[in-house]
């Protein structure tokens, strides 16, 4: 579903280079220091294939890992934890802190806990998330199979589905703090309403407990085809998109504002508006990220424009922007 990615990414990391020389990294122990990329192209490893770079980079072995990553970083060192790429866009002037990538590998696995719940790592990717429940014979989270990305983001979005959202059928959730301490928290402390999750921004999720009922595995198969047969013929499938570009505004349909606002098919350089569903943005091989957020932010204007609906990014874009390739936010929000 959407564009084909490589998850572990390990080819990517072979042509970057380590730290060798970073005062910012100093104080690391050396296991660490000598982990830590330099100057990482963020269109590796997000799912648009474009972005600027990420100062640095640490790709943690597990959560120990982290922990002592986060205890060791000098507490004014911004960071940003990320799995898969699928929902971020990284400005051209890079991202000044350190990208905490929890791969698939190391913060990916699963186990079944009885017969209604499963307790998985934030790196599995959420239609892994939907395959171990349909082996376990829980029913309830096939919505998850056509969610793209991985649980740690849908753990951080509400993310959701066919009338399901994450918070449905969440239990609890791992977190280690920006000291590197591991808590526990209950869906009602995270502040969840639709794709918002309120919980501090830097508590980096871990691993998290999701419960559905017990069910037939024939009918949870059936119940996963048919998901993935509507994003298929609903969605552009394999394109370098991020997915669902705009949260839907209460008592909407984004696409249908959008396609009211004349947008449908729009493009500004590399970047177009998907004539399939115009909710999504398309790198079609040459757009940078300056491209697809002016062409976000022309959409929010126009639909505000022919609407009076003021759209909210779904997307998440960090990093600065190149002096002069500056884009005004609508409403500088």
């Amino acid at each position: 579903m959407y564009a084909p990615q490589d998850e572990s990414h390990t080819s990517h990391q072979k042509d970057l280079k380590t730290t060798g020389q970073n005062e910012d990294c100093s104080q690391l122990t050396p296991d660490i220091y000598d982990n830590m990329l330099i100057d990482v192209p963020m269109s590796k490893f997000t799912w648009f294939r474009t972005g600027g770079k990420a100062k640095m980079m640490y790709q943690p072995t597990g959560e120990l890992d982290l922990a002592r990553l986060l205890r060791e970083l000098q507490p004014d060192i911004q960071i940003l934890p990320i799995g898969i790429g699928s929902n971020l866009l990284v400005r051209e002037g890079g991202y000044d802190g350190v990208v905490i990538r929890l791969s698939t590998q190391a913060f990916g696995k699963h186990r079944v806990l009885n017969d209604r719940q499963l307790e998985l790592g934030s790196g599995l990717p959420c239609k892994l998330v939907a395959k171990a429940a349909l082996n376990a014979g829980i029913e309830g989270l096939s919505f998850l199979c056509g969610i793209p990305g991985s649980l740690g983001g849908a753990l951080r979005m509400n993310a959701g589905g066919n009338g399901r959202e994450t918070v449905d059928v969440l239990s609890l959730v791992h977190a280690v703090t920006r000291t590197g301490k591991r808590i526990t928290l209950r869906p009602e402390q995270m502040n969840y309403r639709y794709r918002h999750c309120g919980a501090p921004k830097d508590l980096i999720f871990v691993s998290a407990v999701l419960e559905g009922v017990p069910g037939d595995r024939d009918e949870i198969r059936r119940q996963m085809d048919e998901v993935m047969r509507h994003r298929e013929i609903s969605h552009p499938s394999y394109s370098r998109t991020c997915g669902s570009t705009f949260k839907n505004p209460p008592g909407h349909s984004v696409w249908k504002l959008i396609d009211q606002a004349g947008m449908r098919g729009a493009r500004f350089g590399g970047a177009v508006v998907s004539t399939k569903h115009c909710n999504f943005l398309i790198n079609e091989g040459t757009a940078s990220p300056y491209d697809i957020e002016y062409l976000g932010e022309t959409i929010r204007s126009r639909v505000l424009e022919a609407t009076g609906v003021r759209l909210e990014w779904e997307v998440a874009i960090v990093g600065s922007f190149i002096e002069g390739r500056e884009i005004l936010p609508l409403g500088n929000g």
